[in-house]
């Protein structure tokens, strides 16, 4: 198996009352989840707290960690994600408090000695290095969108209108659809960051790699990655795991 470690922070922030972020951690380190809920009142509490619970208990079910194929990994996420996208919309549609509430996953899962990764929504997955840093996961949103129409630059798209608006997310049609899983063979010294988006909204890119680079411990990372969310304006719930090889 893989050495890892790991630290993860969730917190409601500087502006918001209630936290819609969730993150969770296998017993095992077997994988990593981080979602972030939207929709009014307690909905997207729930629709994140519905697609931790659901999303690792599917995992835990169907994925051999220890003998896993890529297709055996690739089955397992999509029947996952398929399974909480529908349950999240069930509800949604018998309860009017949860009306229209949705969420967006990211994960990490670790099986025979291979890191699989994706995600629906805009939360992100990082990685760390040589000291690089790359964004492996890709947005569901309108800006990205129109930044590879060429509509907008890239540079333009986080300060642009529409970039909260997402176009695929648990609890619509599309959110259950087949995920593209990002693959990596772990090497000494990686570091992996699975974050809300909430982070993003307090730093950019360049701020992020110093960070990540500062510490050695995991837990300390997180704690500095939030610090430097909240210090850098996040008006949002934030949520750092970060995972080293």
């Amino acid at each position: 198996m893989v050495a890892i470690r790991y630290g993860s922070v969730c917190v409601t922030g500087n502006y918001r009352e209630n936290n819609e972020d969730r993150c969770l951690i296998d017993e095992s380190a077997r994988f990593f989840l981080v979602c972030d809920g939207m929709g009014g009142q307690a909905a997207g509490e729930k629709a994140s707290e519905l697609a931790t619970e659901l999303v690792s208990q599917k995992l835990s079910q169907l994925i051999p960690f220890d003998t896993a194929t890529p297709d055996q990994v690739q089955a397992g996420v999509n029947k996952a994600i398929s399974h909480a996208n529908i349950e999240i919309m069930a509800l949604g549609e018998v309860e009017p408090e949860y009306h229209k509430m949705g969420t967006t996953i990211v994960f990490l899962i670790n099986a025979k000695d291979r890191f699989y990764m994706g995600g629906v929504g805009d939360s992100r997955i990082y990685l760390y290095r040589d000291g690089e840093l790359q964004q492996l996961t890709k947005d569901h949103s309108l800006t990205q969108a129109l930044v590879e129409a060429g509509t907008i630059k890239p540079e333009e798209a986080a300060t642009h209108r529409f970039r909260n608006v997402l176009f695929r997310y648990l609890g619509a049609k599309e959110g259950g659809d087949s995920v593209e899983l990002i693959q990596k063979s772990p090497q000494p010294g990686d570091r992996y960051i699975l974050c809300s988006d909430g982070v993003m909204d307090g730093m950019g890119d360049d701020k992020l790699r110093e960070l990540i680079a500062a510490e050695d411990d995991p837990q300390k990372t997180a704690d500095t990655i939030v610090k430097g969310a909240l210090d850098g304006g996040s008006k949002d719930n934030v949520t750092c795991v970060t995972v080293f090889v």
